[in-house]
């Protein structure tokens, strides 16, 4: 029966959820945002201007959510009356026991907070999370970075949201009015988690008597985020994640019981993506190049076991590996699928993003 509520729910989601939200919609992911940030910051820093820019961290979101208000928020995003009374169902009377080292508490009855576990959850939190932005009046009229004719002011993923604004005064007014409505629907910001990054003068930001932490560097849906918006630190931490992966593979790829294609095949399925994760958005420079080869001959190496001490080609390396194509290569892949994936769209706000001019002027030279 979820499964039949979940397909009735998804075109009232496809619907109702502005571009900004990337979280359970078709053709869409982590790293949709992950290249829309980069992106944005890339523009930002080409034509010289200022940013500011606020990852808002929720108190258990999902744990908060008020029933009374979700139903009320679903029936006036349209949801049809006969699905909301179907998942009212599912909510009412429910109960719980928590298990303690001294045994089962007593139960006691759940109040607010979507399912845990459901498959409905996520659905119901995004629309839950796109009425608190519209009650706040984050449209394209507040705040923002203006490229290609657009005003963008947030980009979601379900409960990671991220505001922006070229200003320091529009991003306090941005937030303030997040943190107000908030609070009105049942969310609390937690505001030690709540952080600024910019490339701006100030030193510190308050929204009303709480101060806000401003950071150089975050992890944003996975990926390394800096002031500077280059890729570097990202790629670092990417090929660092690898070799950890690597490692702890290595009662594996050391056993002289795994054939060699079959640790290749491992390597390639195991270890690879940790490294990729989020390559689309990547401009990989000549010293990134070289570390990407460097780490790709160390796994390779390790799976012969050959020392670093011995004197060993990599070109005799390759040899007997035999792989389809590099780490640098496959790579370059994914880029050119995923700048296909967004050109082949109809309403596609990376394709925007990446053709789109931002005011302002650029540096003097190349």
């Amino acid at each position: 029966m979820l499964k039949i509520i979940q397909w009735r729910l998804e075109p009232f989601l496809e619907q109702e959820m502005p571009v900004t939200q990337a979280r359970f919609r078709k053709g869409r992911g982590t790293r949709d945002q992950i290249v829309n940030l980069r992106w944005l910051m890339e523009k930002v820093r080409e034509y010289q201007k200022e940013f500011y820019l606020c990852f808002i961290d929720y108190s258990k979101a999902f744990d908060f959510a008020d029933y009374e208000k979700l139903w009320s928020v679903l029936l006036e995003m349209g949801v049809s009356k006969h699905l909301i009374i179907l998942m009212k169902n599912l909510y009412t009377n429910q109960q719980a026991s928590a298990k303690t080292e001294y045994g089962n508490t007593k139960w006691f009855s759940i109040v607010k907070g979507v399912r845990q576990g459901c498959i409905l959850s996520p659905y119901l939190f995004n629309l839950y999370a796109e009425h608190i932005m519209r009650k706040a009046g984050i449209d394209e009229a507040a705040g923002g970075i203006k490229t290609g004719g657009r005003n963008i002011n947030n980009l979601r993923y379900t409960d990671d949201t991220k505001i922006m604004a070229e200003t320091a005064d529009d991003l306090e007014y941005l937030l303030r009015k997040v943190k107000e409505e908030s609070a009105a629907t049942g969310l609390k910001l937690n505001m030690k988690k709540t952080v600024v990054m910019t490339n701006g003068p100030i030193q510190e930001f308050h929204i009303d008597n709480d101060q806000v932490e401003i950071v150089k560097e975050f992890i944003f849906l996975g990926c390394s985020i800096n002031t500077d918006g280059n890729c570097g630190n990202d790629i670092k931490r990417r090929l660092l994640m690898g070799r950890k992966a690597m490692v702890s593979l290595g009662k594996l790829i050391k056993s002289k019981d795994v054939i060699l294609a079959t640790k290749i095949r491992i390597t390639k399925t195991m270890v690879f993506p940790v490294t990729k994760y989020g390559c689309e958005s990547w401009t990989i420079k000549q010293a990134d190049r070289r570390k990407i080869e460097a780490f790709e001959f160390w796994c390779w190496r390790r799976i012969l076991r050959v020392p670093w001490t011995e004197k060993r080609t990599n070109k005799s390396v390759l040899q007997e590996i035999k792989p389809e194509c590099s780490l640098e290569a496959s790579m370059v892949k994914f880029k050119l699928s995923y700048f296909g994936h967004i050109m082949r769209r109809q309403d596609s706000l990376e394709k925007e993003i990446m053709f789109g001019m931002a005011g302002g002027k650029r540096r003097r030279g190349r």
